[in-house]
This record gives C-alpha cells, sequence and structure tokens, in this order.
C-alpha cells in the first residue's frame, strides 16, 4: 500500500473502532440496566468483574497471540469472536447468564483496542503515518457515535444499543477483509517468536519502569471526570440534561484539535516534556473545579482535556515507538491498557467515589494526589533516564 493508502487505512480503523468504543463506554451500563432489567448493584458487579477480565485479556491474552498471528489477523480474530459475544446476549435476560457472556466479551472486545494502537505503532515506527492525524478520526467518531444513538435510543428505546454495536462490527469485520499495509500481514515465524520479548523483560528497558508509572498515575487521574461528571453537572451543578451533553463533549473536541496538530508541534520534544504538561495541565484542570464550583469554570477546565488524557496517551506512544523494537510493542500496548486505562481506572474510582460523599467537588481535587506526584517523579528522573 502507498504512503497516503496506509494513513487512510489508519484513520479508518480507528474511525469505526471508536464508533463502537462510544457505544461501549457511554451506553453499555445503561444497557444492561434498562433493557436487560438488571439492578444497579447487578451492573456494577459486572461491569467491574468485567473490567478485571479486559485487564487481563489486554495485558496476557492479546501479546500471548500476537506471537503467532499477524496484525491483520490478529485483529479480524477479535473481531469475530467480539461479535460472536456480542451476539450472545441476545436470549439471555438473567444475571448469572450476562455475566458470563459479559466475561467472554470482555476477552476479546477491548482487546481491539491495543491491536489497533500497536498496529499504529508499528507504521509510524517505519515512518509510514501521522499517528495524530489517524486518531483525531478516533475521537470524531466517538462524538458522532454518542450523538446518533442517543438520536436513536430517543425513539427506538434502549434495545437499539445492542443492535447498534452489532452492526458497527460486522462494517469493522467487513472493513478488515479489505487489504492491509504489508508489514501488518506479515506472520510472526518461529525465529520471530525465539526473538519475542517477554512482558517481563520490558521492565528491564531504561525508562520505561518510569514511563508506565507516569501513564498509570496520569490517566488514572482521570478517573472521577469519567465517573462523575454527569452527575456533578446534573445534580451538584443542576445543569440542564441537555447542556450537559455540549459541556461534556467540549473535552473531545480539543481532543480532537490536539490530536490533529500534534504530529507537527510536538514530533520533536522529549517525552518527560510531553508527560510534564499533560501532568501540570491535568493538575490545573483538578484545582480549577474545586476552587471554582460553577458551571462556567467546569467548561473551560474541558479544554484541559487535551493535555489531562490526549497528551499523556501521546507521549506514552511517542516513547514505545522511539524506543521500543517492533516485537515489544504488543506487549506495551498490552500493558498500557491493562494497567493505564483499566486497573488504575477501576481503582481511582473507588477512591473519587468515597472524596465524592465527602463533598462532590473533592472527588476531583483528589486527583492531584496522582498528579502531582507525577510532576516529582518527571523533574527527578528526566534527566537520569534520558526519556
Amino acid at each position: 500500500m502507498t504512503l497516503m493508502n496506509d494513513q487512510r487505512w489508519l484513520s479508518q480503523n480507528f474511525f469505526i473502532f471508536f464508533f463502537t468504543w462510544g457505544v461501549y463506554l457511554q451506553y453499555w451500563s445503561g444497557w444492561l440496566s434498562e433493557a436487560k432489567g438488571l439492578s444497579v448493584s447487578q451492573v456494577s458487579l459486572i461491569m467491574g468483574f468485567g473490567l478485571v477480565a479486559r485487564a487481563l485479556s489486554t495485558m496476557f491474552v492479546f501479546p500471548f497471540a500476537s506471537k503467532y498471528l499477524s496484525a491483520k489477523k490478529l485483529t479480524q480474530f477479535l473481531v469475530i469472536s467480539a461479535l460472536i459475544a456480542t451476539i450472545l446476549y441476545i436470549p439471555f435476560n438473567n444475571f448469572v447468564a450476562l455475566f458470563i457472556v459479559t466475561m467472554i466479551f470482555s476477552l476479546f472486545y477491548p482487546s481491539l483496542l491495543p491491536a489497533i494502537e500497536s498496529s499504529a505503532s508499528t507504521l509510524v515506527q517505519q515512518g509510514k503515518v501521522h499517528y495524530g492525524k489517524s486518531r483525531s478520526f478516533g475521537s470524531i467518531s466517538f462524538v458522532i457515535s454518542v450523538f446518533i444513538l442517543s438520536i436513536i435510543i430517543g425513539y427506538i428505546g434502549e434495545n437499539a444499543i445492542l443492535w447498534c454495536m452489532i452492526g458497527y462490527l460486522v462494517i469493522m469485520l467487513v472493513l478488515q477483509a479489505m487489504p492491509a499495509p504489508e508489514v501488518l500481514s506479515v506472520k510472526p515465524t518461529v525465529e520471530d517468536r525465539h526473538q519475542k520479548y517477554s512482558m517481563r523483560s520490558l521492565w528491564k528497558i531504561k525508562g520505561f519502569p518510569v514511563v508506565m508509572v507516569l501513564a498509570i498515575l496520569l490517566q488514572g487521574s482521570l478517573a472521577s471526570y469519567y465517573n462523575y461528571s454527569y452527575i456533578y453537572l446534573q445534580r451538584y451543578l443542576e445543569v440542564n440534561t441537555f447542556y450537559i451533553g455540549i459541556i461534556l463533549n467540549v473535552a473531545v473536541i480539543f481532543e480532537i484539535l490536539f490530536f490533529l496538530k500534534v504530529d507537527h508541534l510536538f514530533s520533536k520534544w522529549k517525552t518527560s516534556s510531553l508527560f510534564l504538561l499533560a501532568a501540570t495541565g491535568s493538575t490545573l484542570r483538578w484545582v480549577m473545579i474545586y476552587l471554582f464550583p460553577n458551571v462556567w469554570v467546569f467548561s473551560l477546565s474541558q479544554v484541559l482535556h487535551a493535555l489531562a488524557f490526549a497528551m499523556a496517551h501521546y507521549a506514552f506512544v511517542q516513547y514505545i515507538t522511539r524506543n521500543l523494537p517492533k516485537q515489544q510493542l504488543s506487549n506495551a500496548q498490552g500493558m498500557y491498557s491493562a494497567l493505564a486505562m483499566s486497573l488504575s481506572a477501576a481503582v481511582l474510582t473507588l477512591f473519587g467515589g468515597f472524596l465524592y460523599e465527602i463533598t462532590p467537588g473533592l472527588a476531583f481535587l483528589g486527583m492531584i494526589v496522582f498528579t502531582v506526584p507525577a510532576i516529582f517523579i518527571i523533574l527527578f528522573t528526566k534527566k537520569i533516564y534520558q526519556y
């Protein structure tokens, strides 16, 4: 494939995946509750254990499978498995069956994210694509997905959520049947497997442990934002439901703008500088929300999502692309997805919930317990590890 086709291929894959991700992140819990009739506690239990299954899958199953399948074949396998697991939801309505199906679903579907990110890192490493340009299509599709589904639900009801997920996965499967960049279609050989590094060996790479800890701290610090922003705006600031959606989308809009320009503005920056900017912006964001509990300041703080999330994410991708061999990319993405995007969020959600019960704004301020240490870690380690 040509350079332009490689860029288009990656953009298309990010676009359709994040269409499904919008359904999963924003509506899956509500669908289990409203369409399947589960209680809030049952949904919490299912999604909580699903998060654990997701972490185990992305940390162990995905990297193991990448040793035997090409990136293209692995993604196809994950899409087919996720589609089958999603269809399994249809006949069941009792808690035990839905719990089991969710565990199966969580083993396959969330691994699509590190699979696509690994493909992106491979293409960037070979100088074939601009990461930010393609990743921006994912953010754009997330917004579109949430908007479209909200309209569909308004007309048809919550049952549409499952059928939309099935439809989007079918489209993704069709897309995977099309030609992919050659480097992603190369099947690992026996020699490659012998050269394939273990996940444990990642921790021996100079600078990687520090970078992973920073990713865990900064991505984990978004837990209160993801879980309590809607409730905070609705119940504490008494914002109309219609405007809440607009306010929350401000963050995604600036995330899109960031990814569109990041390759041109920050490609020559050191990873440590990117993380420092992310940690500083994130800290400022949580302090603003706590000190000024009003809708205007909260809306303004949404601009900082481009630093709090997008900059931290780009910093990690930049580091592994520059410093890890191709054979380690899937291991690094699997660990990042498991630790920074799953387990840390689960733990910090509980911490944020405890603080929210004391006073809502404290749930956001409490996140600086993780962003401030990140700042000091960067300042003390950037010269030592040269990252």
